[in-house]
């Protein structure tokens, strides 16, 4: 599988786990006190931010992203939602390569 490719799957993964991190963790914890759920989806949140870093990386080795691209891919993936643009943006340039 190409670093691109994988890429784009670690950040659709690491997005939703975000996701879920914040709309359905933490108002589990907050509003149901139930703090073990942001225990075992933080933990595992953590683990896929790791692994985006590390792709993200591979992916600028062989498919040549830019700095300029691996800011603005890291910076999305802090933002809700943001994994998605960036997943549309990859979609495109994987079928112009």
């Amino acid at each position: 599988m190409p670093e691109l490719k994988r890429f784009k799957l670690i950040n659709k993964i690491e997005g939703i786990s975000f996701l879920i991190l914040l709309f359905i963790a933490m108002p589990m914890k907050y509003m149901l006190d139930i703090p073990m759920a942001t225990k075992i989806v933080g933990m595992l949140h953590g683990l896929l931010v790791f692994a985006f870093i590390y792709q993200i990386f591979e992916a600028k080795k062989e498919a040549g992203l830019t700095w300029k691209e691996m800011g603005k891919y890291t910076l999305l993936s802090l933002i809700p939602f943001g994994s998605f643009y960036t997943d549309k943006e990859l979609a495109k340039k994987l079928t112009t390569a």
